[in-house]
């Protein structure tokens, strides 16, 4: 049996719907070999990801995404294999789990302001003990029939400049990597597409992502044509950076994102996961 990589997806210790079991069962039913967990800057579904992974016999590799700021824009750098007891790795995730409750109050705020009511505590219970992200507050105005999709919510309250957008100092990008390599992990750019950055930008931030120590860029996501595949391979192959492949599952109600449904990466890049090993 061929292996078959999922190197980016979420639980509901971030913003996915799944539980850690739910999605490592999901994950060996749609015959992922290889998972790695990496949910928004916690660590929390891990240990329950690993006892489901032993009982199905997947390899879970233990991850996180890490929200991050360079030149004031916020980029999500995933750290695989990464060990989640490291002390400074550890201090970052408790941080920032403060920094992101503080930042629901802020947003629920504004909303109130919209004389929308209730949805600190919407988001709060949806969280339960994961993190508090801008989808749970997407997931509310819908349910509230603010709007009639999560991209809605996004395009009209929580997208950067919108009337509950609330801009978060995330952690220097460079600093971000640092504990990820520091813990013993893989420092990987997610989704580079999603920026919509010019090839000139796109040039310098991967520049400043190889010489802060990052090693890999996401050259398969669930979410790519194969103009892009070209185009970040081309990147990955110029930046001597090593190729991931990842779905970034959230929830098994979007079709079009799959766990383990993904292109083939490019044969003449260099898998990240040979950098696991």
């Amino acid at each position: 049996m061929s292996e078959n990589y999922d190197l980016h997806c979420h639980s509901t210790a971030s913003d996915g719907a799944l539980s850690p079991t739910e999605l490592v069962q999901r994950a060996h039913e749609k015959g992922v070999t290889s998972l790695a967990l990496t949910d928004h800057d916690t660590t929390a579904g891990l240990a329950e990801a690993q006892v489901a992974a032993t009982a199905t016999g997947i390899k879970l590799i233990r991850g996180i995404e890490l929200s991050t700021n360079w030149q004031n824009k916020c980029f999500h750098i995933v750290g695989l294999g990464i060990n989640p007891d490291h002390p400074q790795l550890a201090e970052a995730t408790h941080n920032l789990h403060l920094m992101r409750i503080e930042r629901a109050e802020k947003i629920a705020y504004k909303l109130e302001k919209k004389r929308i009511p209730g949805a600190l505590e919407a988001v709060r219970k949806a969280a339960g003990d994961g993190m508090i992200t801008r989808t749970h507050f997407a997931d509310f105005l819908l349910s509230q029939n603010h709007v009639s999709t999560q991209q809605e919510a996004f395009d009209r309250y929580l997208g950067d400049g919108k009337s509950a957008y609330v801009s978060t100092s995330w952690t220097d990008m460079s600093q971000a990597i640092n504990w990820i390599t520091e813990s013993g992990g893989i420092a990987v750019l997610a989704h580079p597409m999603r920026y919509k950055l010019t090839a000139s930008w796109m040039k310098r931030l991967l520049t400043a992502f190889k010489e802060a120590g990052g090693q890999g860029i996401e050259v398969i996501t669930g979410r790519i044509n194969a103009d892009e595949i070209r185009l970040v391979s081309d990147y990955a192959t110029r930046f001597e950076l090593a190729g991931s492949v990842g779905s970034d599952f959230h929830s098994p109600a979007n079709q079009w994102v799959e766990l383990g449904r993904l292109a083939p990466l490019p044969k003449d890049i260099k898998p990240v996961w040979e950098l696991l090993n």
